[in-house]
């Protein structure tokens, strides 16, 4: 595919070549990802709106980056089974993973966009404490003090 230069130095796109790189955009993450309609629908606005801002076509919208109310409030999300995303209130044991593939985002970014305290864990209460007996079952915190005495001698 080639794309022509303006004489600004800037890159010009046809309507028609932001739609189809839109569409292989969007097909590929919809064939490894999960995605309702609306999911979908929104992938589509939003991959082809960024496209479009990029390449300099005519009639590209400028999307400013508008104040995001969250999903799910910020009582609501973190509750004893379930971590709810606030961008999108879809309910997980943890969130790190969802964040990154389906909002692009880390959860420095995450914690900073909705006032989250870094102190909150982005992991539902009953899986964080599961982990936890299983660790304190196979000793490893013993285990690590003692490879940690280990090299300090060294």
């Amino acid at each position: 595919m080639m794309i022509p230069y303006s004489k600004n130095g800037g890159v010009f796109m046809e309507k028609k070549v932001v739609i189809e790189l839109t569409a292989e955009i969007v097909s590929a993450h919809a064939s490894v990802n999960e995605m309702s309609q609306e999911d979908l629908l929104g992938e589509i606005q939003a991959v082809f709106a960024k496209l479009s801002s990029l390449a300099g076509a005519e009639g590209a919208e400028a999307v400013a980056p508008a104040e995001e109310k969250p999903a799910v409030s910020l009582n609501k999300a973190f509750g004893a089974d379930k971590v709810y995303c606030m961008v999108c209130g879809k309910g997980f044991t943890t969130l790190k993973k969802h964040l990154a593939i389906s909002h692009n985002l880390a959860p420095k970014d995450y914690r900073k966009k909705f006032n989250i305290p870094t102190k909150t864990p982005l992991v539902a209460r009953s899986y964080s404490e599961s982990k936890k007996k299983i660790a304190q079952k196979l000793g490893l915190a013993e285990k690590l003090a003692e490879g940690r005495r280990k090299r300090a001698k060294k």
